[in-house]
């Protein structure tokens, strides 16, 4: 069995060939260039033409390329990909599969989520697959803890998500608000971003998300991800607030990926759980 995903875990192709498992690399254009995420370009060079002015665009992985992977490998294949909604990536997927004659041996999980539960759901499955557990037992365990997921996004220039159109209506109107910090959160089905709150500051806004997390049991069975577009000093500050009510929780601080990057904006913050 080969366990294959995306660049929404925020690993790289070739962390995944070194891990044991493969990485299909998103994709961003820029200045009427397309790049590879982590394999063209990497977040610091992509802030900073995005910096200069430039308006990214981002893609999912093209069917060809999957179908290419699919071909390629003769083992059953357990692919997970970032949330449908929010990305092309799952419909692409599941096209690519369906043109294959023996696609029997190709399960596909909307994972439903993105970047830190979706590093997680990954890395899980890897586990599980070493110890040598079915697949069908390995889809059981997955889908389990993707029901656990919560996910929040901080942004600090709100004209990346509403230009990239993966937000509810209420949510978009949102943006013509001055001197907040909108807090949005990611809706059930996972394919769209919604308004969670609006305060006045950064601080109240991560009080929020705790709050959040407090309200469906988040305790040290869980883990958190920080992930940042080029803040890491206001990405630490998050997690020492965030320390504070969950001493004892592991958390991870995340550089978010151009992809990312292009939807969220520079400077955003995500704030993400999942049950272990």
């Amino acid at each position: 069995m080969k366990i294959i995903t995306d660049t929404s875990t925020l690993y790289s192709p070739k962390e995944g060939e070194d891990k044991g498992f493969i990485v299909l690399p998103l994709s961003v254009t820029i200045n009427n260039k397309t790049y590879k995420e982590y394999v063209d370009i990497e977040s610091e060079e992509f802030l900073e033409l995005v910096k200069e002015g430039a308006t990214p665009t981002s893609s999912q992985p093209s069917i060809g390329q999957t179908l290419e992977v699919f071909e390629q490998e003769e083992d059953e294949l357990l692919v997970i990909t970032m949330a449908d909604g929010l990305s092309g990536t799952y419909q692409s997927t599941v096209g690519a599969k369906e043109t294959l004659d023996d696609n029997k041996r190709i399960h596909i999980i909307n994972s439903m989520t993105l970047c830190g539960p979706h590093r997680y759901l990954v890395g899980k499955a890897l586990q599980l697959k070493e110890e040598g557990m079915s697949i069908d037992a390995i889809m059981q365990e997955i889908h389990k803890r993707i029901a656990t997921t919560k996910s929040f996004l901080i942004p600090q220039d709100f004209s990346f998500l509403k230009r990239g159109g993966r937000l509810t209506p209420l949510a978009a109107a949102v943006g013509g608000m001055l001197k907040v910090v909108p807090v949005m959160m990611q809706t059930e089905d996972g394919k769209k971003l919604e308004k969670f709150a609006l305060k006045r500051t950064m601080k109240s806004a991560v009080s929020e998300v705790i709050k959040s997390f407090l309200s469906i049991g988040v305790d040290e069975s869980y883990r958190i991800y920080v992930s940042h577009a080029g803040v890491l000093k206001q990405a630490q500050e998050v997690v020492k607030q965030i320390q504070k009510k969950f001493e004892n929780i592991q958390i991870e601080i995340l550089d978010l990926s151009p992809a990312f990057i292009t939807q969220g904006g520079p400077g955003c913050i995500a704030i993400q759980t999942i049950k272990m």
